[in-house]
């Protein structure tokens, strides 16, 4: 190369890219999220991290799908890079991620369990049945993954209905009712579970007349282990948890997807104040910030605002939380606080 051509290359004006890379934010997207989410400029605590979840939720009961537009603009809406949202969005079964080049899905959506109980129970013939008789421009019919519903099997969700021992005539029955939403939870209500003398745990151990080394020996004795697989002690894991340098994390798996267990939900659907109380005992004997539960349950709507309530006093909102990763479905709750 000459000296002349790098004098010529030098003293050319640099290109610069006139709009960013990928697609174009549309203006009109991103207010259509602050009408329905709250406007993120006036209340910061919108773009927290943990609320991407919700918010997909939200989109998706609002709109019946989420618009890759949509994603783009939950990305600036929350400061979040694309990829993030669209690898969250595209992780779960119940979001309808709609492609720039698609059609949205048609208004009503059966999904079928596929797990190995529904299985056995006749899912793959109903869900054959299903797609031979409906209307392909209204209704679509989609496997889905566990729905915990073991003990009813075969098992449909239409909406966010669950039909159980599902047939292809009560799907009927519920698509012509529009009955879309979930069944009202009954469970326990915190007055009923402290009556029985819940929460005196809690408070005993808040005001110093339980110790963690008088529950840590109380476990030991009563050989409580985990469930994992490894039956790993119970006191050993506080134990070890405790030697670590803070800050500490209590997470709290509630999703079940193994075949034929549903032991989570039937507690947490009847009980759900008592396991509140054991993961505030829990979260309280290592000295954790935060409490993380994951679960698809509608009734870990319910423990989300009790533990919040049930946080100590002056302590901050988020000091004990509960985060229902996968769905704790809020209008489920609603209906029956």
């Amino acid at each position: 190369m000459t000296d002349a051509t790098i004098k010529q290359q030098s003293t050319q004006p640099k290109r610069f890219r006139g709009k960013p890379r990928g697609r174009e934010l549309d203006p009109a997207r991103l207010e259509g999220l602050r009408e329905l989410l709250g406007d993120e400029r006036q209340n910061a605590t919108l773009r927290r991290r943990d609320l991407l979840i919700e918010h997909l939720h939200a989109i998706q009961d609002a709109r019946g799908h989420l618009l890759l537009a949509e994603l783009r603009a939950l990305a600036t809406y929350m400061n979040l890079p694309m990829a993030a949202v669209y690898e969250t969005a595209t992780f779960y079964a119940h979001f309808d991620v709609i492609h720039d080049d698609q059609l949205p899905p048609p208004a009503v959506t059966i999904r079928v369990c596929d797990s190995l109980t529904c299985q056995l129970a006749g899912a793959e013939a109903l869900k054959a049945q299903l797609e031979a008789n409906v209307d392909v421009e209204q209704v679509r019919v989609l496997r889905a993954p566990c729905m915990g519903r073991c003990d009813t099997a075969p098992v449909a969700e239409v909406g966010h209905h669950h039909v159980l021992f599902a047939t292809q005539a009560r799907i009927a029955s519920v698509i012509e009712e529009g009955h879309f939403h979930p069944e009202p939870v009954n469970w326990q209500r915190l007055d009923d579970y402290r009556s029985e003398g819940g929460l005196a745990l809690l408070q005993a151990c808040r005001e110093g007349d339980v110790t963690v080394d008088e529950l840590m020996e109380a476990m030991q004795q009563a050989n409580l282990r985990g469930l994992g697989g490894a039956g790993f002690p119970t006191f050993k894991k506080w134990y070890f948890v405790r030697q670590e340098a803070g800050p500490r994390y209590c997470a709290i798996n509630a999703d079940e997807g193994e075949p034929g267990t549903f032991k989570d939900r039937y507690y947490l659907e009847r009980s759900p104040h008592r396991f509140l109380e054991g993961a505030l005992v829990s979260a309280w004997a290592v000295e954790a910030e935060s409490i993380y539960v994951t679960s698809i349950r509608p009734c870990m709507a319910c423990c989300a605002r009790r533990l919040v309530s049930l946080r100590p006093q002056g302590g901050s909102r988020r000091a004990i939380s509960c985060c229902a990763v996968a769905r704790a479905r809020i209008s489920a709750a609603k209906s029956r606080r």
